[in-house]
């Protein structure tokens, strides 16, 4: 059912004729939504969307859909699995009432917790798209999301990071390399995992048993993973891969996974495939997924639909497999979806809000494309921004640059930046690891040992004469 939206402002009557467009017209300017035709037409009718917006009753999601119910698996999924019980302390507000409620100081971490189950991603982007980004900041700062496999992520005054070894040729010394690099600067307690320059199922299992062998030589607590696709990882593991994550890019509506080849069966698959192998020693996540606003739009599978909600309803999927991690790549796609600093930031600020509000251990690729009108201090402000949010993890490159997928990201340096300033600390059991290493003289400081690690010394040794 689609129903009609109606706001008179004076004597002028602005009519919206869906759910949808209610949503996309309330959305902070992006040059996505411009693109794709789906945007306000000015400033004011922007405002005058967002008071729409604030004044509908939560409910509303529940009975009209963005994107049709019999058309859309990520629909269904959202719909099917929402609970009402969960939803019912706040199923007499308005978006409006939900945003004063969500500020208020006594709406704490444990009251949002239970609530989850009841929200569905249509819910939170549309009271994201009428807050502040210090509003995103301030709830997404309560939402605490813990996940494990061989360590913790996203406990309190905790910061993670993905190493992220990329090689355009990937060249085996050359990501051992920047493996060594990495774990010297502190990174890699999220995840040691590596985007493939050559993707097959061969190249995959020789990139994870990389991996693994380092990871137990050193008896590292972290995880590995090789950014493939998901049905590669599958034939991988039936092929006695050492698989410890499974990876996907996913999207908010079917039409968008379909393009990546995937569905919610096949994700289903994988999930039980790599819990089969039973490797975690903490906790038992296995799973890993990247999104992006105008991931819908490139695809061409986004219904008139904004790409923020878009966006949100990715979540629905990523949480239905329990993730160990889930980061937006929020500038990665170019700016012809997110123009510049201003906009990359927002879009990172309402990624990580909706996704801890719905409950997943959400970290942030905080990045831009070479073309993007952004550069290294519009990253700088939103890796400080999400720190003080309580983002779970973020990447970790030599020098910012990524050479094999050619964008600018955050380097080992902007980790150990952040934990200093903002008096973070890395995922507990490998914190404890780099003391033990003696990578690091103090952690809690944040300052690393003047001279290599023993261990480290006598393997870089060892290297050299083999060179």
């Amino acid at each position: 059912m689609t129903a009609t939206y109606r706001w008179q402002q004076g004597d002028r009557v602005y009519i919206f004729n869906s759910l949808a467009e209610v949503m996309a017209k309330a959305t902070p300017a992006r040059s996505g939504d411009a693109l794709a035709g789906v945007s306000a037409d000015t400033a004011e009718q922007r405002v005058i969307a967002q008071m729409t917006l604030a004044d509908l009753p939560l409910k509303t999601f529940l009975n009209e859909a963005v994107i049709p119910y019999e058309s859309d698996e990520i629909t269904r999924l959202i719909i099917d699995s929402h609970d009402t019980t969960a939803f019912d302390p706040i199923s007499h507000m308005t978006v409006g009432d939900f945003r004063n409620w969500l500020l208020n100081a006594d709406t704490d971490g444990e009251t949002l917790a239970k609530i989850r189950p009841g929200l569905t991603p249509e819910m939170v982007a549309a009271v994201s798209k009428i807050m502040r980004n210090q509003d995103l900041i301030l709830v997404a700062k309560k939402c605490r999301v813990v996940t494990a496999f061989r360590n913790t992520i996203g406990l309190k005054n905790r910061l993670s990071t993905r190493l992220q070894p990329n090689h355009p040729t990937d060249s085996l010394d050359g990501i051992a390399a920047t493996i060594f690099d990495g774990l010297m600067y502190g990174s890699g307690d999220a995840v040691i995992g590596i985007n493939p320059a050559t993707d097959n199922v061969t190249q995959t299992i020789k990139l994870l048993s990389l991996i693994d062998e380092v990871i137990h030589h050193y008896q590292i607590p972290t995880q590995s993973c090789v950014l493939t696709h998901v049905t590669n990882t599958i034939e991988a593991i039936e092929k006695g891969a050492p698989v410890d994550l499974v990876f996907q890019s996913i999207g908010g509506t079917q039409g968008t996974n379909e393009t990546f080849g995937v569905n919610l069966n096949v994700l289903k698959e994988a999930q039980e495939a790599a819990l089969s192998l039973n490797r975690g020693t903490v906790g038992n996540n296995v799973m890993y997924f990247e999104t992006g606003q105008g991931t819908a739009l490139s695809s061409n599978a986004y219904f008139g639909v904004d790409q923020q909600t878009c966006e949100a309803r990715a979540y629905a999927v990523a949480r239905h497999f329990d993730p160990l991690l889930v980061n937006t790549v929020v500038g990665f796609i170019g700016p012809e979806y997110l123009f510049d600093g201003k906009q990359i930031i927002r879009a990172g600020l309402e990624d990580h809000f909706c996704g801890k509000l719905l409950g997943l251990p959400m970290g942030c690729d905080i990045c831009y494309t070479n073309h993007a009108y952004a550069d290294q201090n519009d990253m700088d402000n939103l890796l400080t921004l999400l720190g003080v949010a309580g983002c779970s993890f973020i990447m970790g490159i030599p020098g910012s640059d990524d050479i094999m997928l050619n964008y600018q990201t955050t380097s080992f340096h902007d980790a150990l930046y952040a934990r200093k300033v903002l008096g973070l600390k890395p995922a507990p059991e490998f914190e404890n690891w780099l003391t033990k290493m003696e990578i690091f003289k103090d952690v809690g400081q944040v300052q690393l040992n003047k001279s290599l690690a023993k261990p480290f010394s006598k393997s870089l040794s060892l290297l050299q004469q083999e060179g």
